[in-house]
């Protein structure tokens, strides 16, 4: 199972999006656009998911008032710039992440977006109860641009079992699935990411061929042989059914209708962007242990933040970090140890310090992200209007690793139809799923309802 991964993200596909790169121009936004799936003013809506591991400073959360007359709390302070553009969501529950038996994060992190119940396994033969709702967003829009969606992290795959709870690791690296068997491994590389979407129009590069001219497929073919013979027979049809996901992608791709109409739609804003963005890929030098990881994050969200603007895609997921994870977050001032181990603080008031500290640099990034996309001009409005950014960790307290009250920004106005800048708390445990199936509404699914969902969350549409 390791080596599949290993194998099928890395040379699968590298470069397989290579020539991908199309603004939607305000030519686009005609009458004709104003479905469900675009917004009041004709601009496609994006959807961005954000997963944070090891929960928050449980007292530190919570605004204070609700609706709009509201004050952030400490933990929230970096979004106080952005108070209008956000939704605080209070007391939101996955109620399938609660295992019976032992369990502190696995069955809270695999079915963040499912809110399915997950199979306990130490095999390779995982289950996350059904498909994710960021994946059924990309099947939505998968006709209308190249790429479904993007999944990016920061932290490669984990592998082995957690004897601790018994449970595979495999659980704690993707919060993306194709189906209830299938997740979706993400890219960490900022180099790998960027070329896969703009290599071929980053102004100067000396390489403006098709690099999808030759299948990458065909090019790994012999390695991917001889891989599935040293796999069970539920892993060959996974890889198969992998393989064949790619060869639809390419034939996207490899289109040269649409490689020459997103060539010639590059806008002179995207170019100079590119430029900016690609020199700064090119500069960086990946460091492990214990190293501020800032630089690697921003990096991954200006590559997000373009492929929403130029709508290489309008679906992508962000990993923080894999569920239990331990990174040194001593480069910040005030924290001297690893982000779980200072989770279980035991009510420690030096470790709960240092543990809002470390929830204070996430949503430092997740500000970052926001920010890029408001400062994207998009027809009357920004980038941001024309979007729908989470941020979510799959438990309240990592001391406690409790499931309830989940801590959860919605960031954005999803094509002016959210109302933005409130401070929203719901019945206690009410299904998380509401607030994906408000979502899909949002963008124009018509579906009643998702998961475990009693149906879309109130107070939330314009």
């Amino acid at each position: 199972m390791n080596k599949k991964w290993q194998i099928s993200r890395r040379k699968m596909l590298k470069g397989v999006g290579a020539a991908i790169a199309l603004p939607f121009l305000e030519a686009m936004a005609s009458p004709l656009n104003l479905g469900g799936n675009y917004s009041k003013d004709g601009f496609p809506i994006r959807s961005a998911f954000m997963f944070m591991p090891n929960g928050v400073h449980p007292g530190r959360w919570t605004p204070e008032g609700i609706g709009r007359d509201f004050r952030l709390s400490p933990t929230l302070t970096p979004l106080a710039h952005l108070k209008d553009d956000i939704l605080v969501l209070g007391q939101l529950m996955n109620k399938h992440s609660i295992f019976q038996g032992a369990d502190g994060h696995y069955a809270k992190t695999a079915n963040l977006l499912t809110c399915l119940p997950i199979q306990k396994t130490a095999g390779d033969n995982i289950n996350s109860g059904g498909i994710s709702v960021d994946q059924i967003l990309a099947n939505h829009f998968k006709n209308e641009t190249l790429f479904p969606s993007l999944e990016y992290g920061l932290d490669r795959i984990q592998t082995g079992v957690d004897i601790n709870v018994g449970f595979t690791r495999l659980y704690a690296s993707s919060i993306s699935w194709k189906n209830a068997t299938t997740p979706l491994s993400k890219e960490i590389d900022p180099r790998l990411a960027f070329d896969r979407l703009f290599k071929s129009f980053v102004p100067g590069n000396s390489s403006q061929e098709n690099p999808h001219k030759s299948s990458i497929l065909d090019a790994v073919l012999q390695d991917a042989k001889s891989l599935k013979n040293n796999l069970g027979r539920s892993d060959q049809d996974k890889l198969e059914e992998y393989l064949e996901s790619i060869r639809s992608i390419e034939k996207r791709v490899n289109n040269p209708s649409n490689l020459k109409d997103f060539a010639s739609k590059i806008t002179p804003d995207i170019k100079k962007e590119l430029i900016r963005v690609n020199q700064n890929v090119e500069e960086y030098v990946e460091v492990y242990g214990g190293v501020n990881i800032t630089e690697k994050t921003r990096l991954m969200f200006d590559i997000m933040a373009l492929a929403f603007w130029s709508d290489a895609s309008r679906v992508a997921t962000f990993m923080f970090g894999n569920s239990v994870s331990n990174r040194n977050f001593s480069f910040l001032e005030g924290v001297s140890g690893a982000h779980h181990s200072i989770s279980h603080h035991m009510n420690h008031p030096e470790k709960m310090e240092q543990y809002d500290l470390i929830t204070r640099w996430h949503l430092e990034q997740y500000a970052y992200f926001l920010d890029k996309l408001k400062g994207i001009k998009e027809g009357n409005g920004t980038l941001l209007d024309n979007s729908l950014v989470m941020f979510a960790s799959g438990l309240r307290d990592g001391n406690r690793h409790s499931p309830r009250d989940l801590p959860i920004v919605l960031g954005g106005h999803g094509g002016n139809k959210i109302k933005t800048g409130q401070n929203l708390i719901y019945e206690e445990n009410t299904p998380l799923a509401n607030l994906y199936t408000s979502w899909m509404q949002t963008v124009g699914l018509e579906q009643e309802t998702f998961a475990d969902s009693t149906g879309p969350l109130d107070f939330i549409m314009a």
